[in-house]
């Protein structure tokens, strides 16, 4: 509890700034649904809208920030279907069109580029393209439906801890009001207008949550009004 207070207080006065923000409010840890909105310089650019969660829903994440929360609260673990509570930067967009216009990072979404889910490899939670050796467990980037159409990549885990949770996106919703795996997930003219607005120079930044947190959330970012 004190490291995480401490964490806190200090990331007040050096955390990223953090000029765009994408924040998802969940009712609580069992949330399937939440509500996505999206701010610039502090300031909300477009109207918000509901997005799919984890069928599990909600488990703290390993991110920018480490929150202040009690032992009986779920933490995100792999393949255990929850999406994951924190602040991650946004990495990358990925599609299946070979080019797009957008001022992020982009990964064209070939025949040939997996994210590893297998916690032995070593390109856990990476996206690669395929290896000589095979990893144990991974997914195509390249899907037989639309989910990653057009996606965003969220800086989760990124020390790839062990079992601690991997491949987590933004990402097309499968139907409407269907769960995800973990991930979160929209209808494509929805992350379309994310994704058209993201600049990788403004460390464009998502905050996933319950209501619970958003105390914290008011502490690390008091000029933002949601």
């Amino acid at each position: 509890m004190v490291k995480s207070f401490l964490i806190l207080i200090i990331c007040k006065i050096f955390l990223f700034a953090g000029e765009q923000i994408i924040l998802v409010v969940a009712d609580d840890f069992n949330s399937q649904r939440a509500t996505l909105s999206c701010f610039e310089d502090n300031k909300k650019v477009f109207d918000s809208f509901e997005v799919n969660l984890g069928k599990s829903g909600l488990g703290h994440g390993l991110g920018e920030v480490e929150f202040v929360h009690s032992l009986q609260e779920p933490l995100k673990q792999e393949g255990d279907k929850k999406a994951p509570i924190g602040i991650f930067a946004l990495e990358a967009v990925f599609g299946y069109e070979k080019e797009i216009e957008t001022k992020m990072p982009y990964l064209y979404a070939s025949e040939d580029l997996i994210c590893v889910d297998d916690s032995d490899s070593n390109f856990y939670n990476k996206i690669i393209k395929t290896p000589k050796v095979m990893p144990k467990s991974f997914e195509k980037m390249k899907r037989d439906d639309a989910q990653y159409e057009l996606g965003i990549v969220v800086g989760h885990n990124k020390e790839q801890i062990r079992e601690a949770g991997s491949c987590i996106f933004l990402h097309v919703e499968s139907t409407k009001d269907a769960p995800t795996a973990g991930c979160t997930s929209m209808k494509l003219e929805e992350i379309t207008r994310v994704v058209s607005w993201l600049d990788k120079s403004k460390n464009p930044t998502l905050i996933q949550v319950t209501k619970q947190q958003l105390s914290q959330i008011s502490k690390l970012y008091p000029d933002l009004k949601f």
